[in-house]
């Protein structure tokens, strides 16, 4: 598949999805369509081990939805838009790979609500990110009602969203909107660090942390508990643990599928 507003790439066993809709990465109807496609590319890639979502355009990481296609969209085009964000949603929330963020210069709206479903966000020292859909009438509508309460906690999500305004990425790392914060000019290679770091570990293992705690962390306790249980009996059954098992005993580095 050609990609018409997005970059992929791959490098030492990590996927990179960067948005590439210039000039300010506004979201379209075909760009909607194609992140998922490319998350679904990379899922099924044997040789990616951690997929990170970022920006090849230079100041901005994304605007959000291109509000020209939402003049006259009324209830029907708005059905359509959401179920094509939801339907991003849940493919990022099954994602059985890590998935992380590199986040730099303007992020708002539809663009940076997809990452909010990523499982470490880094953002570079010149970001600016936020949430200013009320200001047109709207929510942030790429599952981030949901996620922004669990991540934020009720209090803080509610005035982000009630508000409106832009934060730096240090107010974004206080509150834990991000994870984590770097200078502009280190955040590719960091990031790209701590993904092949993570690429080095036991895949599937890494599949059931992800699986358990972000699928399990939204159901009640003891239905969490039954996925977590049935992980790890299922883990037991793999060579990965196995060999982990014996590495530690010989005391030497394991070897991974």
């Amino acid at each position: 598949m050609s990609w018409q507003n997005l970059k992929l790439g791959r490098e030492d066993r990590v996927g990179w999805i960067e948005y590439q809709h210039p000039p300010v990465n506004a979201v379209t109807w075909d760009m909607l369509r194609e992140i998922p496609a490319a998350l679904d590319s990379l899922l099924a890639d044997a040789d990616v081990r951690v997929i990170v979502f970022a920006s090849a355009i230079e100041k901005y990481f994304s605007v959000g939805a291109d509000l020209k296609l939402f003049d006259g969209l009324g209830q029907d085009g708005m059905r359509q838009w959401m179920t094509l964000c939801h339907e991003l949603v849940g493919k990022m929330r099954r994602s059985s790979k890590p998935l992380l963020a590199a986040i730099h210069g303007t992020a708002v709206g539809a663009g940076f609500e997809a990452v909010l479903h990523c499982d470490v966000r880094f953002a570079a020292s010149d970001a600016r990110i936020g949430q200013p859909e009320v200001n047109i009438g709207l929510l942030p509508g790429v599952g981030t009602t949901q996620a922004l309460a669990r991540l934020l906690g009720r209090p803080r999500a509610i005035r982000l969203l009630y508000e409106g305004a832009l934060v730096s990425a240090q107010e974004a790392a206080a509150m834990g909107l991000v994870d984590v914060v770097h200078p502009r000019e280190r955040l590719r290679a960091e990031v790209q660090r701590y993904a092949a770091a993570l690429a080095a570990k036991p895949a599937k293992c890494l599949a059931a942390i992800r699986q358990t705690i972000t699928l399990g962390g939204a159901l009640p306790f003891d239905e969490g508990l039954k996925i977590e249980f049935d992980a790890e009996v299922e883990l037991a059954g793999t060579r990965d643990f196995e060999e982990g098992i014996r590495a530690f005993l010989e005391k030497r580095p394991p070897r991974w599928e």
